[in-house]
């Protein structure tokens, strides 16, 4: 069994098969994901996992060198946006329309599904190395 960090299978795989640039996408519940890119479906209920506690999961096992926002969450979701500045500290973020962000859901390793119903908690990271 595994001692610590992140215990989620699904997504331990595919951060340890990424090699820099790759990248992975965290949704909410309602973020369309394309055919042919990897589904990891966490959510259970209303919130349940939401999208911060699944970002800071991730962010345990990935080293990110950049992501990419859509320009909505700014004004239709400032706490969640607050959070996610707070959580990534010094990472490069590019804003692009949330209809961009969908599109480029289709280059991602894989989308994880939240349960989180807060508009436009939506994130694609980039992987940077460790060395």
């Amino acid at each position: 069994m595994k001692k610590t960090g992140l215990l989620n299978s699904q997504i331990s795989e595919v951060i340890s098969k990424m090699g820099h640039t790759d990248e992975i996408a965290i949704g909410d519940c309602g973020l369309p994901i394309p055919k042919g890119v990897e589904r990891i479906d966490l959510a259970l209920t209303k919130n349940i996992p939401t999208f911060i506690d699944t970002l800071k999961a991730v962010l345990l096992e990935l080293e990110v060198q950049e992501v990419k926002i859509a320009e909505e969450t700014k004004t239709q979701s400032p706490a969640l946006y607050k959070e996610i500045v707070d959580l990534l500290g010094n990472v490069k973020m590019s804003f692009i329309s949330h209809e961009d962000l969908k599109l480029e859901l289709s280059e991602c390793k894989a989308v994880i599904r939240t349960g989180e119903q807060t508009p436009y908690a939506n994130i694609i990271l980039q992987s940077g190395v460790v060395f």
